[in-house]
């Protein structure tokens, strides 16, 4: 196949996969598939109770780029969703992003509804497209602000003013940035008590052509095109604690290696100083070492190995009890060997394999001279570096993570993002992966792992009612001759009651929230605070109101459970900052420790189970 052939096809995301494969047809030809029956939603696990709950928001599509128009680029990956505490009165709000038309924010109305508050707070941003959000109290004054990353339209820092409104404070601020950004998160790099911000950014992969009507700049042609696209790199912006913020990206050594997607920000070497795990849409991620004085180094190869090429989410959470954080990394990309309009149901691949080369089972197909050289060039493979899949990295006592998701049946296919939490309360944490390709491909289902305690997983999204969703695999509004596939591109954990329930963002489609109805068990939670207030200079006693990177560990003999306070993370996500521990049948823990950023510690005898605990971090 030649250059000029393949930059006709129409391939899906920013996929180097398909290069030289052609169209990989499974015998299934398209129709007009009827949509499902409802499933019977009575039993116990999640419900989508959206509409009951208030929650009607729509994400929209650019029709021009991906409906009968498809096309290659990054508008296929959707839009966010972020949860936070707006309004201070103890209740997680939410945060929805948009592509076309306004974002919306839905207080909590403290009785498991939402009301629609765009309007009053501001922050609809109809002008852009949008891709994520971020909450954070960036001047430690008890208020969450909140920052929106886009497509070329600008990123936005809009301050909280505390009576339901906020302002843009963008440029006053010094974050002003007219990009492809993806996920922003705020985090303490430097221990001085106020969020910093890093945002990663992908490459310049749209047109100059620009859509007055839509407001969006054209999407790059074919995938010849996209790939070849001139990188850009992620920013790191140093919180100087004074309600603006420095460009330290080049000291620091964050710049990246382009097609930056995801981050998890977490202590990977619990020497009290948060690193940072980037994912790279095109190659071997990051894993940064934070150093203490300002700087970073990759150790990615030292402390990993090899890494998913393809990755889009990721997320550190404790998946078997040992007191150590782990890291779970979702390769979204490495999928992409399934051209549309194959059907994966029928496949006659196994779609939950790891292969040793980017084509999948399909790699035996030579490449062009021509292609494989022009490819090469824009974004070489280094397999030493990569495995084509997702990836879970067991945290050792000390030393090198080891790789075991094969092991622990967690790898899935197509999936985006990650949510992690106890959704059953019995003690072990849980992976939800929304998943999917939407129009042109067939349907493919989100994936629930529920951890079975042995450091296994098994999928049960469909005995927990997720899948099939309630309104059916395909949606009923046609595009063109025929229905289009629903699929979920992120979610988010929203505490409420002692559980924990979902709130997925959707492409082109409604959102879901689903309800949590697993019986329910013992359970603790903690929601901190830190000791820093607005106006201390940087350095004076306390870590960061918000608390981000403190972690909470349960002592039960010889167990030990953890949870962290994270920056946003798990792709275009930001979930809870209460910390939730489901105990399942357990009945009393020994004790509880809190390690605050900044190196304090708290300890708590015989904690009181089936509460809520709100400590705030100690002055002294």
């Amino acid at each position: 196949m030649s250059r000029r052939s393949f930059a006709k096809l129409a391939v899906p995301t920013v996929v180097l996969l398909a290069v030289g494969l052609g169209f990989f047809l499974i015998p299934r030809i398209w129709q007009d598939v009827p949509e499902g029956p409802d499933n019977d939603r009575s039993a116990a696990g999640f419900r989508d109770e959206a509409q009951k709950v208030g929650i009607d928001f729509h994400m929209k599509f650019l029709p021009g780029e991906q409906g009968e128009n498809f096309k290659i680029n990054l508008y296929d990956h959707g839009c966010g969703v972020a949860v936070g505490d707006f309004d201070g009165d103890g209740f997680d709000d939410l945060y929805f992003v948009n592509q076309l038309g306004p974002n919306q924010l839905y207080r909590n109305n403290q009785d498991g509804t939402f009301t629609d508050v765009t309007a009053k707070a501001g922050v609809g941003l109809g002008d852009r497209v949008c891709v994520a959000a971020a909450w954070g109290d960036y001047d430690n004054d008890g208020k969450q602000d909140l920052f929106v990353t886009s497509t070329r339209g600008g990123n936005v820092l809009f301050h909280n003013n505390g009576d339901g409104t906020f302002t843009d404070v963008t440029d006053k601020a010094g974050v002003a940035l007219i990009a492809h950004s993806q996920t922003a998160a705020f985090f303490d790099y430097d221990n001085d008590g106020y969020l910093d911000l890093f945002v990663t950014n992908t490459a310049k992969w749209t047109l100059n052509d620009y859509n007055k009507e839509g407001r969006y700049f054209a999407g790059a042609k074919d995938l010849l095109e996209l790939v070849s696209s001139p990188k850009e790199h992620n920013v790191l912006y140093h919180n100087n604690g004074d309600g603006t913020f420095t460009d330290v990206t080049e000291k620091a050594g964050l710049k990246g290696k382009g097609w930056g997607g995801d981050v998890a920000v977490f202590d990977y070497d619990g020497d009290g100083k948060l690193d940072l795990f980037v994912t790279n849409m095109f190659g071997a991620n990051q894993l940064y070492r934070n150093n203490g004085n300002g700087t970073f180094t990759d150790v990615t190869k030292q402390v990993l190995g090899r890494t998913s090429w393809g990755a889009i989410g990721s997320k550190a959470f404790d998946f078997n009890n040992d007191g150590r954080l782990d890291l779970f990394v979702a390769d979204m990309h490495s999928d992409m060997w399934l051209l549309p309009p194959s059907d994966p149901n029928g496949s006659s691949y196994d779609l939950k394999k790891k292969y040793p080369k980017a084509g999948g089972p399909l790699a035996s197909l030579e490449l062009d001279s021509d292609d494989e050289r022009y490819f090469g060039r824009a974004n070489p493979i280094h397999y030493d570096d990569v495995v084509f899949g997702n990836t879970l990295f067991k945290a050792p006592p000390k030393g090198k993570f080891a790789e075991v998701s094969d092991q622990a049946g967690a790898e899935t296919f197509w999936p985006w993002g990650i949510a992690t939490g106890d959704f059953d309360n019995d003690g072990f944490e849980d992976v939800f992966l929304p998943s999917g390709m939407g129009y042109p491909y067939y349907y493919w289902p989100s994936v629930l792992l529920m951890n079975n305690g042995n450091e296994t997983f098994t999928d049960r999204a469909k005995e927990a009612g997720i899948e099939p969703p309630p309104r059916g695999e395909y949606k009923k509004e046609k595009i063109g001759p025929r229905r289009p596939a629903r699929s979920s591109r992120c979610a988010a954990t929203v505490y409420r009651d002692g559980q924990l329930d979902l709130v997925v963002n959707n492409f082109n489609d409604r959102a879901y929230y689903l309800r949590n109805h697993f019986p329910q068990k013992n359970y603790i939670a903690f929601r901190l605070t830190g000791a820093r207030a607005k106006g201390e200079p940087p350095g004076a006693p306390g870590s960061n109101r918000d608390a981000v990177g403190a972690l909470v560990y349960l002592h039960l003999g010889k167990e030990v459970m953890v949870r962290q306070v994270h920056a946003a993370g798990g792709y275009l996500s930001q979930s809870s900052r209460t910390l939730h521990f489901g105990l399942g049948e357990r009945t009393k823990i020994d004790w509880a420790e809190i390690r605050w950023p900044r190196g304090r510690t708290k300890r708590i005898d015989n904690p009181a189970i089936n509460t809520l605990h709100k400590p705030t971090e100690p002055r002294e």
